[in-house]
This record gives C-alpha cells, sequence and structure tokens, in this order.
C-alpha cells in the first residue's frame, strides 16, 4: 500500500461537479504538479482551497480541492479531493494527468479497503460503506449506518470480550496452578459463559434474518397455468402496466421484474410463464425458468383461477412449492366458483385483478406472513451479510457442542480450544482475523472510487 491512488468518486456523466479522489503518502506531491494555486504542502489540513489544474501551462479546469492530511482521514493516508466540473471529457483528462504524475488506477473498492487494513473500520463496518451506496429503501439505509457507525460490530466485541476473560483464566490456571489468588475456573463457570454465549448468539440470528430482509427485499415469484391473471396481478402490484396481458394462453414466456415498496421492504415482483406441458421451444425454456425461480423465491404468490377446477398441472405446482412460504390467489373472485381446493396450510386471497379486487387484502397478508409491521423502527442493530451470519451459525454449532461437552464431562482444557474456536470465528466477522483472499473477495464488489 505504499503506492498512491486515484480514481473518480462520482458517477461520469453529464452533470455540474466531478470528484476525483487520491489517496496515498505521495498525494499532495502529485496533485501539486498539475495545481495552480496556494503551495498545498503549507495548508492546514482538511481544507478547500480554489485554483486550476493545469497541464504545460494549459488549464484544463477551474476547481475547488479539499486537502485531508493524515492520520485523521478516512484511508489514515493523505487524501486530495478535486471537485472538478462534471463531464466526461475534463474528469477523464484530470484523472489521466494524475496517472501520468505517479498515481495508479485504484482497483473497485481500494480506498474503503485502505481503510480497513489501516485500521481505520472493520469488516463489518466496511461492509456497512456498500450496504449504504446500495440501499434503496429508509430501512436499508438505517441498517447499513448502524453498520458503518460500528454499532453492529460492538454485539460481536461483547462476546469476545466474555470469552477472553475466560479463556485467559483458564491459561493461568493450567500454566500457574501454583497461585491460589488467580480464580480457579470451574466447569460451572464455563457453563454459565457458554449459557450467555448461547442466549446472545440465537438473540443476534433471529435478528439478522430482519436483518437480511430489510437488505435484500422478498423475491416474490408469481406462479400458475397461463392465463390465470399472473400478468394482470403484477401490473395491478406495481400500479403500471408493466407486463402484456391478453386472453392468448402463453403471453409470456420470459420473466417479468418489478420492485414495490411495503412497509419499507422491497419485495421484487416476477411474473413467471405460464406453467403447462407445451411443444413451443420458447415457451418450454419459459416454463423451466418459472419452476427454477419457485426454488430461489422468498414468496410464492400462486394464482388460480375461480371459474376452473384445478388441474394436474396445478397440483405438480404445489408439490415443487413444498412448505415454501406461499400465499394461494384466486382470481377472478366475482365470478361463478368451479374451483375446489384440497386441504393445506397456506393462506388464501380471492382477489378480482380486472376489477383491482383484493390487492390492499393480498399486500396485507404479506405483511402478516413476514412479520413486516413486527419489525422496530428504532432497532436496525443486526448483521446482514451472509458471510457474517454463516460465521456466527458456526460459533452456534461450537457453543452446543461444548454445551455436549458439558454433560459428557470433558476435561477443562478440552473445553477450551472450542472457546477459542468461537473467538477466532468472531474476529473473523469484525476482521480481526482474515485471509487475503477473504478481504479481495469482500472489496471487489465495492464501486470505483469508494
Amino acid at each position: 500500500m505504499k503506492d498512491t491512488i486515484a480514481a473518480i468518486s462520482t458517477a461520469l456523466g453529464v452533470g455540474a461537479i466531478s470528484i476525483i479522489r487520491v489517496s496515498g503518502e505521495d498525494a499532495i506531491e502529485i496533485v501539486s504538479k498539475i495545481w495552480k494555486g496556494k503551495n498545498l504542502k503549507d495548508v492546514p489540513t482538511h481544507t478547500i482551497h480554489y485554483g486550476f489544474i493545469v497541464s504545460q501551462d494549459k488549464t484544463i479546469d477551474e476547481v475547488l480541492l479539499t486537502v485531508m492530511k493524515s492520520p485523521k482521514t478516512f484511508t489514515k493516508e493523505d487524501i486530495i479531493e478535486i471537485n472538478s466540473h462534471g463531464g466526461i471529457a475534463t474528469t477523464n483528462r484530470i484523472l489521466e494527468l494524475l496517472l501520468l504524475h505517479g498515481c495508479r488506477l485504484a482497483e473497485p473498492g481500494e480506498f474503503t479497503k485502505r481503510a480497513f487494513l489501516n485500521g481505520r473500520i472493520d469488516l463489518i463496518e466496511a461492509e456497512g460503506v456498500m450496504d449504504l451506496i446500495s440501499a434503496k429503501t429508509e430501512k436499508s439505509r438505517n441498517l447499513a449506518i448502524n453498520q458503518m457507525t460500528g454499532q453492529v460490530s460492538n454485539l460481536i466485541h461483547e462476546l469476545r470480550n466474555q470469552l477472553v476473560e475466560v479463556i485467559s483464566n483458564i491459561e493461568v490456571n493450567i500454566d500457574y496452578p501454583e497461585y491460589e489468588d488467580i480464580e480457579v475456573v470451574t466447569i460451572e463457570k464455563i457453563q454459565k459463559t457458554n449459557q450467555y454465549l448461547k442466549a446472545k448468539i440465537e438473540e443476534i440470528l433471529k435478528k439478522s434474518e430482519t436483518g437480511s430482509l430489510i437488505k435484500e427485499g422478498i423475491k416474490t415469484v408469481i406462479v400458475g397455468k397461463p392465463n390465470v391473471g399472473k400478468s394482470s396481478l403484477l401490473n395491478r402490484l406495481l400500479e403500471e402496466e408493466k407486463a402484456i396481458v391478453t386472453d392468448i394462453a402463453g403471453t409470456t414466456r420470459d420473466i417479468v421484474e418489478g420492485d414495490i415498496l411495503l412497509d419499507g421492504i422491497l419485495l421484487h415482483m416476477i411474473d413467471t410463464a405460464g406453467i403447462r406441458k407445451t411443444r413451443d421451444q420458447v415457451e418450454s425454456i419459459g416454463v423451466k425458468k418459472s419452476l427454477e425461480w419457485i426454488k430461489k423465491a422468498d414468496l410464492v404468490l400462486f394464482v388460480l383461477n375461480n371459474e376452473e377446477e384445478m388441474t394436474l398441472e396445478e397440483e405438480e405446482i404445489l408439490k415443487q412449492i413444498g412448505d415454501k412460504p406461499t400465499i394461494l390467489i384466486i382470481n377472478k373472485s366475482d365470478l361463478l366458483a368451479k374451483l375446489k381446493l384440497p386441504e393445506l396450510t397456506f393462506p388464501v386471497v380471492p382477489i378480482s385483478a380486472l376489477k383491482n379486487e383484493g390487492i390492499d387484502e393480498l399486500k396485507e397478508k404479506i405483511k402478516e406472513l413476514f412479520h413486516l409491521e413486527e419489525i422496530e423502527q428504532s432497532d436496525y442493530t443486526y448483521l446482514s451479510s451472509a458471510r457474517s451470519i454463516s460465521l456466527l451459525k458456526k460459533c452456534q454449532n461450537i457453543v452446543e457442542s461444548i454445551e455436549e461437552g458439558i454433560e459428557s464431562q470433558v476435561p477443562i482444557d478440552m473445553l477450551e480450544i472450542d472457546l477459542k474456536n468461537i473467538w477466532n470465528l468472531l474476529g473473523e466477522i469484525i476482521g480481526e482475523t482474515y485471509t487475503e483472499e477473504l478481504v479481495d473477495e469482500i472489496f471487489s464488489r465495492f464501486c470505483l472510487g469508494k
């Protein structure tokens, strides 16, 4: 990390302002080579200066330049941000000059990566930066802010602090048994600590289900046989004519998507091709995709026609759904009923997509199914990344193993090994312990310039 990096931090295009960011020990020296204005080496840190970007006495742009000197910066290195006039040509020209004078083009997420490697933030806070950039709802923004400010990390630090106290006492007991004033760690003390860990981990994991819901939204797939009103339902939910609606069976042959906001949670709506046996090659590909989406979905909206009896194909769809969260939607509920449902545990909502009836009731049923109204407005201290949740689940498994070991009267020094494993896994969550490959993978998902 000895080299100095540069990248455009704003979206390329026509706009009032573009920001080119430079970070590294030579940031001030390199920018000074293309700068006409105050001597940047003499100006106070965290100040803004008016001047020009020049190349061989030719003015490139009139800019405002922000100087931030280490260590009180995002990367803990010297940082300069050049606020130029927006526009592709001007912005690219300034970046080109920086690269010609000694900067290296930053990799995606490299500024945040340097902030992590230099100890400015931990991995949860780093992931929060990316989550904030990609947040589409107010709740997901709040979730990301709590990650960025360290409130989520504090949950993990609290668990590690409890563990380190017990582990260090065990070490002293083993290495210095002659000291009588040292607290003797008993099975009862380990059991008490393990019970605390179990309760806290279960609590965090339970909340993390909500965190994933807020961050990722609910993948909602609309399935059914052709011509039952799937596309009409999608249009009603989206409140726009997104999908083509005709009386011809098989009109929808590919996936049609759209998003709606429900109590601050995104529903990713996916209208699929009607599921039926067909010789049409294109339609059969659509049917295959529909069945695949059932497996991927968080919620299935299974649409049936009130005017028709259930077919063998629809019974097959039920088998494909299994125990996945599902709502049965009986369309054309205003017409004469011929549909007879088998014994099912799924909630049922009658609608008329044509008359826009029952749509609000459907939304309420989705809220009820996912307990959306129970999500606390004031508490967004959740883990939300698959990486951190999977690591915490590994900790949960070890906690259960310790529980079994205590019952089997396993020696304390053997239980200590499991406690250390939990401590190390918790360290991976916040980045106290990490591999280079993990860090590269996480930050490669960031946008360029961040």
